[in-house]
């Protein structure tokens, strides 16, 4: 399928659908610090020339029940430094674990759980997260990687307590400029610099002498299967598998910007790397299919809900074309595990990475008629059924 200059190309990625732009349909919203937040500038002057501002007053937050106005008003902040972040999580922290959602009926007990903030070698502020088996001795040790605009708060917190009740350790981590780490929210200036990012954090917990003897197994979600990967050609023989869940690894062939294109995408992006110039879609609308759990997305309040920064786009466009040169050097053992109906990563795509990878043990599971979020969108029956594959896979490997 081919694109004239001027049309959106789009590329699948995690929990948003990235669109790219060329560079002669640039959008003309330019978003403004304001006393109320709830209102932005159009720019009618383009990004050149003399700037002609009109103030557009934003529709109401919608309501959430069980919040009131006051906490409401919590997020109508400025996320973009963590700090804002930090008071909306801690603020809906004890909310959002009692929405009425599969995840968050697992039991809270029979596991020890333990947040920290520790300071990087770039000198940022990493939040992690690790949920341990208090009775027994963990069968491994599952490090996740969450997808674009996530965190590894909320709906994961229902995914780590699964995990953890059954038998396994888990640790988290919110890449830079995600969710409760520091960084300007929803900036990816170096995909390989997240990566150096979730290598130095999860290698110092591998150190530990109580899980250096365990298996390690990563577990990627969309872009955190992406993430995933990277972490693998990086550490070819440190890792005893990967679960990727809708993992992003490849753009579909009908969705790749002409090479012109994204040359001039890569060249716009060295001067106006955090502008907020991509569109998207609505992300529940089309990675929820379970209407009722939907609705649980606007609760998840310190995830990246904007419109993607031009830098972030060009680095995922970047890296999926790395990663689709080297899907043969893929190696450790894998499953795969993806949406039929998923039309926000490519479940063509999934197929590909299984076909090429040249790893002796693999699997992949194709879910009929579900969409994306197959951990947290999807009818009861489908979620359980996702986790039961995954328990099943991991325990195999642990025998």
């Amino acid at each position: 399928m081919a694109f004239r200059s001027s049309e959106l190309l789009r590329c699948r990625c995690h929990h948003f659908p990235t669109t790219f732009l060329a560079t002669n349909n640039l959008p003309k919203i330019a978003r403004t610090p304001l006393s109320n937040p709830r209102s932005e500038y159009i720019d009618k002057g383009g990004l050149r020339g003399k700037r002609s501002l009109r103030k557009v007053i934003m529709p109401p937050r919608k309501k959430l029940q069980g919040v009131d106005d006051e906490l409401l008003k919590l997020l109508d902040a400025n996320m973009d430094g963590v700090a804002a972040r930090r008071r909306a999580r801690e603020a809906f922290k004890r909310i959002q674990l009692g929405v009425d959602h599969i995840l968050f009926k697992t039991p809270s007990d029979g596991f020890k759980t333990e947040e920290t903030y520790e300071v990087n070698s770039r000198g940022l502020s990493i939040f992690s997260k690790c949920w341990i088996p208090e009775t027994v001795r963990p069968k491994a040790m599952v490090y996740y990687c969450h997808g674009y605009g996530d965190t590894c708060t909320f709906f994961f917190e229902g995914i780590a307590r699964k995990l953890a009740l059954s038998g396994y350790g888990v640790f988290s981590m919110d890449y830079p400029g995600f969710g409760l780490s520091e960084g300007l929210h929803g900036f990816i200036p170096s995909f390989d610099r997240i990566v150096d990012d979730v290598i130095e954090r999860y290698s110092k917990v591998k150190e530990n002498p109580a899980f250096s003897a365990l298996p390690s197994f990563l577990f990627g979600q969309s872009l955190g299967g992406a993430v995933s990967l990277k972490v693998h050609l990086k550490q070819p023989r440190s890792w005893s598998g990967a679960v990727l869940v809708a993992p992003m690894c490849k753009i579909a062939d009908d969705m790749v910007p002409p090479w012109a294109v994204a040359q001039v995408l890569i060249g716009v992006s060295k001067f106006l790397p955090k502008y907020k110039l991509v569109p998207q879609k609505d992300l529940a609308e089309v990675a929820f299919r379970d209407l009722k759990y939907r609705e649980l997305t606007a609760y998840n309040v310190i995830a990246y809900k904007d419109k993607p920064r031009l830098q972030t786009a060009v680095e995922m466009l970047k890296t999926t074309q790395e990663i689709e040169r080297r899907l043969k050097e893929i190696s450790l053992p894998l499953l795969i595990l993806h949406g039929e109906a998923d039309t926000v990563t490519d479940p063509s795509v999934s197929k590909v990475l299984y076909e090429k990878a040249s790893s002796s043990d693999k699997k992949i599971k194709l879910y009929k008629d579900a969409y994306h979020s197959l951990l947290e969108g999807e009818p009861d029956e489908v979620i359980l059924e996702v986790f039961n594959d995954i328990i099943t896979w991991l325990d195999e490997r642990c025998k």
